[in-house]
């Protein structure tokens, strides 16, 4: 089975590595050879990581390497399975892509919208075949988390998605079917979180690791809603709430003024160093 990974960034690294983990050819295709290699580096040192903390992990970093073919060619896609999209949650960036891949891609490919926030129904308004297209939301860091959320859309077909849970299956993944509204479940929830947390913070209620002490300890939550949206990245955060206060037109998704401010400072998270808290490194698993 040939799967293309579109997007080589935090999420499409994780996927990525996490197909090639599981022992399946991966095509990984980004805008820039910089980018691409920058990508290999990480997850290089991401499987070795890994394999730290998972004794039964009997791979070496090299060995799921030799299953990631990167390219800034798009038609190397063109007899892949599956297409699994991991661009940002722009709509103009989504839709240039998926008017290339739907010139050049096999007509029994089945995409993957790996997406936020953004409708799978409108998504698959894209396509001349919609009933091949379904949400597929990994959560970071994708190798180590065992469940998906799943997004059907409209047209969605129930052999896509068994197709789908099979190949999920393969990773060690179980997937939590929902339907189709922006922001689907997980979002339409946890950002309302993040971003009330950031309120929190602009109103020196509490700083960043009280917030997130609360949560920890006090609902014993593994991370805490700050230090998520950092993993995320802020930059996410800040699109995601915009799309979800665009598609419903509702004030509580409107994005908290500290957050904007920290995106346009830079300060993006982990990916950038900096946002709640500080990193010393860009690693993606958390120990």
């Amino acid at each position: 089975m040939n799967i293309g990974v579109i997007g080589a960034g935090v999420m499409g690294m994780g996927v990525a590595q996490s197909l090639a983990q599981s022992g399946h050819e991966v095509t990984l295709i980004d805008i820039a050879e910089e980018i691409l290699n920058s990508a290999k580096k990480k997850i290089h040192n991401n499987v070795r990581f890994h394999a730290l903390f998972n004794k039964d992990f009997n791979k070496t970093a090299d060995e799921v390497l030799s299953l990631i073919t990167t390219t800034t060619n798009y038609s190397e896609l063109s007899d892949a399975d599956f297409i699994i999209e991991n661009v940002p949650e722009d709509w103009d960036i989504k839709k240039s892509v998926y008017e290339k891949i739907i010139k050049i891609s096999k007509g029994d490919c089945i995409f993957l919208v790996n997406t936020s926030c953004i409708s799978i129904t409108k998504i698959a308004s894209l396509t001349d075949r919609p009933d091949r297209v379904f949400g597929v939301h990994f959560m970071n860091p994708v190798p180590v988390k065992k469940t998906v959320e799943g997004i059907k859309g409209y047209h969605t077909s129930d052999v896509t998605i068994r197709h789908t849970n099979d190949l999920l299956a393969s990773m060690g993944k179980e997937i939590i079917v929902v339907n189709d509204y922006p922001g689907f479940v997980s979002n339409r929830i946890s950002h309302l979180l993040m971003n009330e947390a950031a309120y929190v913070v602009q109103d020196q209620v509490a700083d960043p690791a009280q917030v997130d002490d609360i949560f920890v300890k006090c609902y014993g939550h593994t991370m805490g809603p700050l230090a998520t949206a950092d993993l995320i990245g802020l930059d996410t955060v800040v699109n995601s709430l915009d799309i979800l206060y665009d598609s419903y037109q509702d004030s509580k998704f409107r994005v908290c003024p500290l957050l904007r401010k920290m995106v346009d400072a830079g300060l993006h998270g982990r990916k950038s160093g900096q946002g709640f808290f500080e990193y010393e490194t860009e690693e993606m698993f958390i120990k």
